[in-house]
């Protein structure tokens, strides 16, 4: 991902810089993840080994160049957002009944739920440790960040209630299940390398923004033909009865074979909840695909791509600044 988004040889000082980073970060991972207790090391490193984008981390690198650049809290804040998302992939797999995780068998098929909840707690844990060490305000931070996680987690387990809009309530859960994490990763550069005040807002929108774009792609993808794609089975969401834009998109449908369509979904989900094979539903999930909510998702993750880069106006011109725009772009241009 980054010979995307650093193109040229004005970026590549500042290509650079975020690899030189990228590496500390994972040096930092690497010791933070140490657990004495033998069953312990083997979970909370179960993921990290599996691999994963760094995005994270690549954000914070890169926006804390808008600052003094890169220094041991810039170091420290990105390896401890990282692991607040290792975190939550542990709770996420459990509550979505995922099998597969970044093309390795999850960890709550290898250890069972109660395991797998406690290694995320224990990243968690972790995570807050790391930040303790920087301050007050990284402390804050993370619980923040980790309360908007919470309460996403808890409104999409929950559902859209009477009188809400199912598209506008997903949206907001993709804020604050997604959008959160990475809005405090760009803001981290920026608080933690002392750049100008002024510039936090806008990052934190630029993230918030970006992460919603990055799910509402990540919904087209899980309709993927192709696992290797996701690292997951295709249409893991919708399967285990997890709504997704598409989806959503469909219900909105008034056309005959679109609601077809639905009550096919519906009453496979149903059934699957029952204990039918999950393939029941692959030939519905194939001709959700191919349907024009499938395209209409992918439409509204470029849009949010773009309201994140309207959100960079007041950052000087600048690598930076082209950075994160190629950043909000190529989020939304993955292969599906």
């Amino acid at each position: 991902m980054t010979e995307r988004i650093f193109v040229g040889p004005r970026m590549r000082k500042l290509a650079n810089i975020v690899e030189a980073g990228l590496t500390r970060v994972e040096d930092t991972l690497a010791v933070e993840l140490r657990v004495s207790d033998a069953l312990a090391d083997a979970t909370t490193r179960y993921l990290y080994e599996a691999g994963g984008k760094r995005l994270r981390p690549m954000l914070t690198l890169l926006t804390s160049q808008l600052g003094g650049g890169v220094n041991d809290d810039v170091i420290s804040g990105a390896a401890a957002l990282e692991m607040t998302h290792l975190g939550s992939l542990y709770h996420d797999d459990v509550m979505d009944g995922a099998d597969v995780r970044r093309g390795v068998p999850s960890a709550h098929a290898v250890w069972g739920n109660s395991v797998a909840i406690l290694t995320g707690d224990l990243l968690f844990s972790r995570a807050s440790q790391l930040m303790a060490q920087i301050g007050e305000r990284a402390i804050r931070m993370q619980a923040d960040t980790f309360e908007r996680l919470v309460l996403g987690q808890m409104h999409e387990t929950v559902g859209a209630q009477a009188g809400d809009d199912p598209v506008d309530f997903y949206i907001q859960v993709l804020a604050d299940k997604t959008g959160s994490l990475i809005a405090a990763a760009a803001q981290a550069g920026v608080v933690f390398s002392g750049a100008p005040d002024e510039y936090e807002h806008a990052v934190l929108e630029f993230g918030e923004k970006v992460g919603v774009a990055f799910q509402l792609l990540d919904d087209v993808i899980d309709l993927s033909a192709d696992p290797e794609e996701t690292g997951k089975v295709p249409g893991t969401d919708l399967r285990a009865g997890v709504p997704t834009m598409p989806y959503l998109l469909l219900g909105r449908a008034a056309d005959p074979a679109s609601r077809e369509l639905k009550a096919t979904i519906d009453d496979g989900v149903a059934r699957i909840a029952d204990g039918a094979d999950p393939a029941i539903l692959d030939d519905a999930l194939g001709r959700l695909r191919d349907h024009a909510a499938t395209e209409a998702t992918r439409r509204l993750a470029v849009e949010w791509s773009e309201q994140a880069i309207a959100a960079l106006a007041p950052l000087p011109d600048g690598p930076v600044r082209d950075a994160l725009t190629r950043f909000s772009r190529v989020v939304v241009d993955r292969s599906s």
